[in-house]
């Protein structure tokens, strides 16, 4: 008992733990971990990680998606972002998806994990917080998940990436795939020939 009690001790409100994060203070870390659970001191989320909940009045706050990333992933290294975030571009994008998307260096695939789908997608670069601009980049290059109208994304997205040339242009070449890169620059040699016929009109 005083073992358990002692492991207690190391446990933080909030915070998610690997199985193997607690062995080294425990000697019988599985039949602790058990213990711990039986009681609502842990929960499990999935795949060997264990949260350790805040009380509120209400009941359990359940764990931050970072947190649960962090301790999935057993790095700081990622950036997490939802399709959810385009509806704040103003490009004519409504709907509303169950999906977290973490683009990291280590892992790809959807995992489960807190009763949450995360869709981790193995990505060379990225920033390491989210921007408008960014958010812009990330929807042209999955344009092609999105359950809105295309064409009209596009030309709603052309307007605004244009309108910023200068600094889209920066994250377009730092984030986009060949498909976006070519798709800008499009969009620019055709605002070029647009602006030329009306100097000659």
């Amino acid at each position: 008992m005083k073992a358990l009690e002692s492991l207690k001790k190391h446990l933080k409100t909030g915070q998610v733990y690997r199985r193997a994060d607690l062995q080294q203070w425990s000697n019988a870390v599985d039949r602790h971990l058990h213990q711990l659970v039986k009681e609502g001191f842990l929960q499990k989320m999935s795949g060997g990680l264990y949260y350790c909940p805040q009380k509120a009045s209400f009941g359990d706050v359940p764990p931050e998606d970072e947190e649960l990333v962090r301790a999935f992933l057993k790095d700081n290294d990622f950036l997490l972002t939802s399709p959810n975030l385009y509806n704040s571009l103003g490009v004519g994008t409504t709907q509303l998806y169950n999906k977290r998307v973490v683009y990291n260096h280590k892992r790809h695939g959807e995992f489960l994990l807190g009763g949450k789908v995360f869709d981790f997608r193995l990505k060379h670069k990225f920033p390491n917080r989210l921007s408008k601009e960014f958010l812009f980049v990330d929807l042209l290059n999955n344009l092609d998940e999105l359950a809105e109208d295309k064409q009209e994304v596009l030309q709603y997205a052309r307007e605004k990436t244009l309108k910023k040339f200068t600094s889209m242009k920066k994250f377009i070449n730092s984030y986009g795939g060949e498909r976006t890169k070519k798709l800008f620059s499009n969009w620019l040699k055709q605002d070029t020939r647009e602006y030329a016929s009306q100097l000659s009109s």
